[in-house]
């Protein structure tokens, strides 16, 4: 348990600091740099995760006796603890962000979209549909929910990948030994 919460903190701190690291070089205050700040976000969140979720997982092995194994559903069970501690924490660090850090950032989100629909021609009714339902999608509340159950979902999808490349059968003891 105590890995779990360790590596999941990691996890957390990890995407908190590439967060920040967007928001203070300026990829999350103007709209000609929310492409690239998503890409940049999503592959280095995904990068973060794994590396925090792989490391995690050869430390919790190394706790277990070479005797024992160290199967695919045990490895996977422990990913999976590493990503509800990381989703937990990051909860909080994505409320904190979208509440007092960046406020204004969910109205930049809805304006790259509304000139995005604008831009397809979308009727100015139905882009107005669209804000409304992006305003309140957008809420520090809902984005910290939305945040929780996507992470879970994407880091289980992670750990199923590392739970396979960390598993470990049980070693034979060595002969004459019982």
């Amino acid at each position: 348990m105590k890995t779990s919460l360790t590596y999941g903190a990691a996890m957390a701190i990890g995407g908190a600091l590439l967060v920040l690291g967007l928001y203070f070089f300026g990829f999350h205050s103007e709209i000609a740099k929310l492409g690239a700040a998503q890409w940049i976000g999503t592959c280095g969140g995904l990068a973060v995760s794994f590396a925090c979720l792989y490391l995690g997982l050869k430390a919790r092995r190394a706790e277990v006796p070479p005797t024992e194994e160290f199967g695919y559903g045990r490895a996977l069970g422990n990913g999976v603890m590493i990503v509800l501690f990381g989703s937990l924490f990051s909860t909080v660090t994505n409320f904190i962000y979208f509440q007092f850090i960046n406020p204004g950032f969910a109205d930049l989100i809805i304006r790259a979209q509304s000139l995005k629909m604008e831009e397809k021609g979308m009727p100015g009714a139905q882009i107005e549909q669209m804000e409304k339902m992006m305003q309140f999608m957008l809420r520090p509340g809902m984005q910290t929910v939305s945040g929780f159950f996507g992470g879970m979902i994407m880091g289980t999808i992670l750990a199923l990948i590392a739970a396979a490349l960390v598993k470990r059968a049980a070693a034979e003891p060595p002969v004459g030994i019982s």
